[in-house]
């Protein structure tokens, strides 16, 4: 399992497991959102199984599918809530942590410079260039 943090408080991974969960809890995370579609997955890695796992280690535990098609503003919206209420770091994953990691950079337009949202991304290995014009575009008509 690979742990990116974003920010202090947002990280992302590719697909964690059931056995993931006590160094997930271990770190000092307080909730994990789920953004991988169980149709992509094993039953074993499915969010029922996740989310059982994390629960029973006294974490909160969301799922938020996302796909291409389902990456709209409302779900944008959703996971920044999901991940803004509680009272500690959240762990979003999803194949790569890639979808994880678009959804936080389109969530903080309001708030965040494009190249500060760019930034923050790289660091944490994802290459979200491509969104640049996006974010732009987001940022001009929330300004």
């Amino acid at each position: 399992m690979e742990i990116r943090p974003i920010t202090p408080r947002y990280s992302v991974s590719p697909q964690i497991a059931v056995e993931d969960v006590p160094a997930i809890a271990e770190a000092g995370f307080v909730k994990v959102i789920c953004n991988r579609p169980n149709m992509e997955v094993p039953a074993d890695m499915q969010s029922d199984a996740i989310g059982e796992a994390v629960r029973a280690a006294g974490l909160e535990y969301e799922v938020l599918e996302l796909t291409h098609q389902t990456m709209t503003p409302e779900n944008v919206a959703l996971q920044r809530d999901l991940a803004e209420s509680c009272s500690g770091p959240v762990l979003a994953y999803c194949a790569s942590g890639t979808r994880c990691s678009v959804v936080w950079a389109l969530g903080q337009c309001d708030s965040m410079s494009t190249d500060e949202i760019l930034n923050a991304t790289t660091k944490a290995g994802y290459q979200l260039e491509g969104l640049r014009p996006t974010l732009d575009q987001i940022r001009k008509t929330s300004g």
